[in-house]
């Protein structure tokens, strides 16, 4: 094609394309109709110069999905696309992605433990009711007393209770104490202990991953002891699941905090049929890598930016 055709197209591509003008505005300023300036735009594409693709986000999200899925060997992994990395709109959408998901493996008979936290919130928000019997639903670890952000404890056990019409079962004592003979004494009770049998023998469980360190929902509510931070930030710690604080490795990096913690222990956690960990945004991306390195979750709902972080890891 001679130079100057080539060039005609490249102007008209690049005024459509990239200045935006309109077929008509075009034609007037190129001095030639409106129908041709139609047809050198088709044929602009023809010859290659003007590359058109199509980027589906959903196509993209099951991508990662599969990706994340091989690379960590999961059972599941839904990524949910988000506009923006931003974490109210990444907690909103992972709880609708985890409702749908939940709603569906549910059935007749299951058992389902669950932890505290506004991401889990936004699921049982979501969350649809389902017709199934004898579902058992109970908390998998302490709560906190005091919280300068509510954890939703009780909204989310009595919310997955009302979804799968069953009474919830609570566990009413501290995630963490300040002695292990503390600790020895209440999981000794045997109403305590029946709960903590029943989110070990429970089939489903769901969770996510908190903080580290200072930023810890349980170091605001006072949970910790004077050299906890220090020793969590020397060991190099980048989360907790269950209030069970971990490396990037996935294993537990505070092992006498560990010893006074109430709740379900990591070991028991990966032998779940679903082990379901809800978690996205910048500040949980080392967190949820330990998690899956440590092979504590078989499933992970997450959001693409998030995705994308875990996969560069390696």
């Amino acid at each position: 094609m001679a130079d100057d055709k080539i060039s005609r197209l490249v102007d008209v591509a690049r005024m459509y394309y990239q200045l935006d003008y309109s077929q008509q505005e075009i034609a007037e300023k190129l001095g030639i109709s409106r129908p041709t300036v139609s047809r050198l735009l088709v044929q602009a594409v023809q010859e290659g110069i003007v590359q058109i693709k199509i980027c589906d986000p959903a196509e993209d999200v099951l991508e990662l999905g599969k990706q994340i899925k091989e690379r960590f060997q999961l059972k599941h992994c839904m990524v949910a696309p988000i506009p923006e990395y931003e974490d109210e709109l990444i907690k909103e959408k992972l709880g609708e992605v985890s409702a749908e998901y939940l709603h569906n493996i549910v059935q007749s008979g299951d058992t389902i433990a669950i932890t505290w936290g506004t991401t889990l919130f936004q699921l049982v928000k979501k969350l649809q009711p389902k017709n199934v019997k004898d579902v058992t639903i109970v908390q998998l670890n302490g709560g906190v007393s005091y919280s300068e952000s509510n954890t939703y404890a009780s909204d989310i056990v009595n919310g997955l209770a009302s979804a799968f019409h069953t009474t919830p079962h609570f566990l009413p004592v501290p995630a963490v104490v300040d002695h292990i003979l503390v600790k020895q004494a209440i999981v000794a009770d045997r109403h305590v202990k029946r709960i903590l049998e029943l989110g070990k023998r429970a089939n489903i469980a769901i969770f996510t991953v908190g903080e580290p360190g200072e930023q810890s929902t349980l170091m605001h509510a006072g949970y910790f002891l004077d050299n906890d931070i220090e020793i969590l930030k020397s060991n190099h710690t980048v989360g907790d699941i269950c209030s069970r604080f971990i490396g990037i490795d996935g294993r537990i990096s505070h092992p006498a905090l560990n010893e006074r913690t109430i709740g379900i222990e990591l070991s028991d956690l990966g032998e779940k049929e679903y082990g379901i960990l809800i978690a996205g945004g910048n500040t949980k991306i080392d967190g949820i890598y330990g998690a899956l390195r440590g092979r504590h979750a078989n499933v992970l709902i997450t959001d693409q930016y998030t995705a994308k972080a875990l996969l560069d890891m390696g």
